[in-house]
């Protein structure tokens, strides 16, 4: 055997381990954006996002590896009330027209088993700031249709003001609770 051959064969085998991530298109269908504050200080108000796109790279193994950037369309705001949806989409708080999109895009993911703490850049109303994500790694496994799937979920607690919505703080609750159920399809 050569050396090259040789150096070869070890640079394949020593960059294995660092080539295991498996890279998924989050299914719209199947992946929501929940999102609860209080209301008067008396109850909880739920609203949910409903078109979402982006990318996981994921690896078990190796979750510092990981990746993911998430795209949510303002738009897709949904609260089972038109009249109220039109207000949250109005400048006084998402202001659609101006922020179409809401952005995630990780930075460090860290975490044991299926428990992970996704670190990344958050932009919300034409604000960016560094946020962490409690998460977890719900499972994978092959689908009736000849596909493989992965699923996450994430709980993230951020202050709306601290991304320049503050129509209502008191009335309406400044600390924003947003659950993301992504699955994606494996590329």
């Amino acid at each position: 055997m050569t050396r090259s051959v040789l150096a070869f064969a070890l640079f394949t085998l020593s960059a294995a381990p660092f080539a295991s991530a498996d890279t998924y298109d989050i299914d719209k269908s199947h992946s929501k954006a929940t999102f609860r504050l209080q209301h008067f200080g008396v109850s909880w108000f739920w609203g949910q996002f409903h078109d979402l796109s982006g990318t996981v790279s994921f690896d078990e193994k190796n979750v510092g590896a990981s990746t993911l950037s998430l795209t949510i369309a303002a738009d897709s705001l949904f609260t089972a009330d038109k009249k109220r949806d039109e207000h949250l989409k109005a400048p006084d708080f998402f202001n659609t027209k101006q922020f179409p999109t809401i952005t995630f895009t990780s930075t460090k993911v860290t975490g044991k088993g299926k428990a992970l703490q996704i670190t990344g850049d958050l932009t919300l109303h034409g604000v960016k700031k560094s946020i962490t994500a409690d998460a977890e790694f719900v499972a994978a496994g092959k689908d009736p249709f000849g596909g493989f799937r992965a699923g996450w979920e994430a709980k993230i607690v951020i202050k709306r003001s601290d991304f320049g919505m503050n129509f209502m703080v008191g009335g309406i609750g400044d600390e924003v609770t947003l659950y993301i159920s992504l699955e994606g399809v494996k590329k």
